[in-house]
């Protein structure tokens, strides 16, 4: 609990200093920052699913869709 409040002192601290910044080249530095510490939810996933996907993107794109009311038929006892 203590380090969850202590978390939030310190976005407020920043939340009030960054309110103050009137240098436009630090907040670019800020927004370049946070650009590259923001992760990307392809890189967290595994391989599998990565493949997973890519395969059904290659049979959306061939044309290999099954229409929504047939998959719906397929998948009644679930829904």
């Amino acid at each position: 609990m203590d380090i969850e409040i202590n978390l939030l002192n310190k976005k407020l601290e920043l939340i009030q200093w960054l309110s103050t910044i009137e240098d436009s080249t630090i907040i670019e530095k800020i927004l370049d920052l946070r650009k590259k510490e923001s992760k990307d939810w392809w890189d967290s996933i595994s391989e599998s699913e990565k493949e997973s996907i890519e395969k059904g993107l290659n049979d959306a794109d061939s044309g290999k869709l099954n229409p929504h009311p047939n998959a719906r038929k397929l998948y009644e006892k679930w829904l």
